[in-house]
């Protein structure tokens, strides 16, 4: 069982570990070994390995021809090894080769040593490793949940008063109707703060919870006894479902009782400025209803009914509530086909606005989540498979139709396809993974924003293959993925904060960034590298693997979100299982 909150003293470069979390144990090396670590040419996972999974370094190309792998503590060596033959990966203008030690499996501590290369950061091989990123990763979204304060028995060091009770919000003239005209007064609390704002927005929220919920669904035994020391945990429910209670509790606020359409977000007219969440004090409005915002809340409510029939003790009536709302928003989106969301002028918060005008993701997700909630094949009716799914993100949902369609029971041909599309979709990944220097299944299509998050969905559309087709590993791509975000990347970060001997430390997080404590909230995913460069900070590289920079500045590679800490739950969870 996780534990939620207890004190360390160890350090993470420059800033202290976070209190707040048990770590597994402490991952962090003290000294000198930190200066190394920082400067390491040899990137791999820096948090670590179980003992029988796989386990892989990436070395710069050098003449040499073996790995050592070493105790971190006294240096001696407990295993040698050949490198690979030298391959290069375009989008890091490097040429590598790879130390492979799966073959050991013997718990503690090592760094792996090449003569001309150095040592690697130091890692962890047991069998608890990535207990405390799992737990961090939830924990992020007390972190950041709205309407409530954050007290210092559940948040230690990273306490702060309650922000944005939401409960007098106005209709903006954007969103008014005969039964609520602008400027009406409505109450939309709880919910999560979006990414580095305070901003609530249905379209992001709405994958972030349903990624959850598939977590939670799938990895059962990973959750039940998980406590995380929110203000929850002393109930009889799984802390995950806790978490995502809150959210779903702002969600169903943001449908309009009256007709079913759902607005697209809850915002102030322009981002906050300076300051924590309590320190604001600007009107908060209800924005456009939309289509995309209102299918995706059908999708999310409906996927919610089916999780919520195995808690019907503890929360009676809700798996029949959700389903209700999840229908009505279908019977407003069939009478509003293309609502599209438009940015009103005065708003210039995020925009979450569909690129594909047709919605046809958006129509299938809702559809095949409505019709594994509820058994009816009409809600599928002239909503037909896509022809080229891409991998899940707010923009792009078809593949969790899929999700939804492939792991139902039966031999529907709209089920095998979706099955067969998925499983194409995965041994592409798998194609990827073999033709990348860094044994990575990342192209240079995967590096734009976020792209963090499209590699850790990448690994969720491999692990799902993996329960459909068990007799084909998918699971070393997977797994790479998350090597990647740990460390085995060529910026040498781990992206997820307070793990590794190098990770983020200056996320664009407005809480961590105004709290005024040197360490950012533990457990979250910077966004990653890509060169899109949208903001105006100076980056170390244009090479797509290469251009991140760890800075407050940097919106375009170092913000956080809830849709990319959501992925990080799911893949980690299932590779702990």
């Amino acid at each position: 069982m996780i534990k939620g909150l207890i004190k360390f003293s160890c350090r993470l470069l420059r800033a202290p570990l976070i209190q707040g979390l048990m770590f597994a144990s402490c991952l962090l090396p003290a000294g000198n070994a930190l200066a190394q670590a920082a400067g390491a040419r040899i990137h791999l996972n820096q948090v670590g390995f179980l003992p029988e999974s796989g386990k892989i370094a990436v070395v710069p190309d050098t003449p040499v021809g073996e790995f050592w792998l070493v105790d971190a503590k006294t240096g001696s060596e407990v295993l040698r090894g050949p490198l690979s033959q030298a391959q290069t990966w375009d989008v890091a203008g490097e040429t590598v080769k790879i130390a492979d030690f799966t073959a050991f499996n013997k718990p503690g501590y090592y760094r792996i040593r090449v003569a001309d290369a150095g040592e690697s950061p130091p890692f962890h091989i047991q069998a608890n490793v990535y207990d405390g990123v799992l737990s961090a990763a939830i924990k992020y979204f007390y972190f950041n949940r709205a309407s409530a304060p954050i007290d210092a028995d559940h948040a230690g060091q990273f306490a702060r008063p309650a922000g944005h009770p939401d409960t007098l919000v106005y209709i903006h003239p954007s969103a008014a109707s005969d039964k609520r005209p602008a400027g009406t007064v409505v109450s939309s609390p709880k919910g999560w703060y979006d990414a580095g704002d305070y901003n609530k927005y249905s379209v992001n929220s709405g994958i972030s919870t349903y990624t959850l919920l598939v977590a939670l669904a799938d990895f059962p035994r990973v959750f039940a006894d998980m406590r995380l020391n929110i203000p929850e945990s002393a109930d009889a429910v799984p802390d995950l479902l806790n978490e995502i209670l809150w959210n779903i509790d702002w969600l169903i606020t943001m449908q309009d009782p009256h007709d079913g359409g759902v607005y697209h977000k809850l915002t102030d007219l322009r981002f906050s400025g300076d300051g924590l969440p309590h320190e604001q004090n600007t009107n908060r409005y209800m924005v456009q209803k939309s289509t995309a915002a209102t299918l995706n809340f059908a999708a999310v409510m409906a996927y919610a009914s089916v999780v919520m029939r195995d808690y019907q003790k503890q929360f009676p009536g809700r798996a029949e509530q959700y389903l209700q709302v999840a229908d009505r928003a279908w019977s407003w989106a069939k009478k509003n086909p293309k609502v599209l969301y438009v940015q009103p002028q005065e708003i210039n918060t995020g925009a979450y606005a569909m690129v594909n005008e047709t919605l046809q993701d958006e129509w299938f997700w809702a559809a095949a989540e409505l019709f594994r909630a509820s058994g009816k094949k009409a809600y599928m009716s002239g909503i037909g498979l896509p022809e080229n799914p891409r991998v899940p993100e707010w923009s792009s949902v078809e593949g969790l139709g899929l999700f939804a369609l492939a792991r139902q029971n039966g031999t529907d041909k709209l089920q095998q396809g979706a099955r067969d599309l998925l499983l194409s979709m995965a041994d592409r990944m798998v194609r990827e993974y073999w033709q990348s220097g860094y044994l990575v299944p990342m192209t240079e299509v995967d590096f734009r924003w976020g792209s963090n998050a499209v590699a850790l969905n990448k690994a969720m559309v491999l692990l799902m293959a993996e329960r459909l087709r068990p007799n084909k590993d998918y699971r070393p791509a997977a797994r790479a993925l998350l090597d990647y975000v740990l460390g085995r990347n060529p910026t040498g970060y781990s992206f997820v904060t307070g793990f590794g001997t190098k990770s983020t430390l200056y996320p664009h997080h407005r809480i961590s960034h105004y709290d005024k404590i040197t360490a950012p909230v533990p457990g979250m995913l910077a966004g990653g590298p890509q060169p899109g460069w949208q903001d105006k900070c100076k980056y170390p590289s244009r090479l797509p693997a290469k251009s991140y920079l760890d800075d407050w500045c940097s919106f375009s590679t170092n913000e956080v979100a809830i849709n990319w800490n959501a992925p990080l739950v799911y893949v980690v969870a299932a590779l702990r299982e």
